[in-house]
């Protein structure tokens, strides 16, 4: 199997590729659009700005994924990664996402909230499911997974899980073999390593 870790300068992958590792993996990380194109499945992590985004479509990655999710490959986004699938974020407006998923992801705190809420939210949080998917076997209902981040994603009709911190946010979205996860599963302990090894099984 050819699982490639797509790497776009939006963080330390040492984790993500650490964690793989222990499930007998030796993920492929690159920024070569010629490697992610022979991937079998693919992986996007990220922290940090959303305009870092933008050298996926500077250096031909995201034609890349896209031919290769066009074909079925299994992909999975994230945090920055997963907001990445989303038409786009307020962090960085004028950088387009992927466009998999409807609508645009925002900042934690503002008025449509009521109250100001402490920004990033960083920790750890539970997930309660509105369905379940091949992705998140074996994880139960509220489990807690690893948060760092200041923009959420909006609640959708691909919404698989969502996470309240003033208000309900997609912690998980998926659509066939398009799937996101807000929080960081390489740092979510047990419900964490299960998801990626369900990943790794899909």
């Amino acid at each position: 199997m050819n699982l490639v870790v797509v790497d776009y300068n939006a963080g330390n992958l040492t984790s993500v590729v650490k964690a793989l590792a222990s499930l007998g993996v030796d993920a492929l990380v690159t920024s070569d659009p010629d490697v992610v194109l022979r991937a079998d499945k693919i992986m996007l992590p990220g922290v940090g700005h959303f305009a870092a985004t933008s050298f996926l479509n500077e250096e031909g990655l995201t034609d890349a994924m896209r031919e290769r999710i066009e074909k079925g490959t299994p992909f999975l986004g994230i945090c920055v990664g997963m907001q990445w699938l989303f038409t786009g974020s307020q962090e960085a407006p004028t950088v387009p996402g992927y466009g998999a998923f409807p609508g645009e992801c925002e900042r934690f705190f503002g008025p449509e909230f009521g109250r100001t809420l402490k920004c990033p939210h960083v920790g750890w949080n539970s997930i309660h499911f509105n369905r379940q998917i091949p992705l998140t076997e074996g994880i139960a209902e509220g489990a807690f997974m690893y948060y760092t981040h200041s923009y959420r994603a909006p609640v959708i009709n691909e919404t698989v899980a969502v996470t309240e911190y003033g208000g309900d946010f997609s912690a998980i979205v998926a659509r066939d073999n398009i799937m996101g996860v807000q929080f960081h599963p390489e740092k979510s302990a047990a419900p964490g390593q299960r998801l990626l090894q369900n990943f790794v099984r899909l």
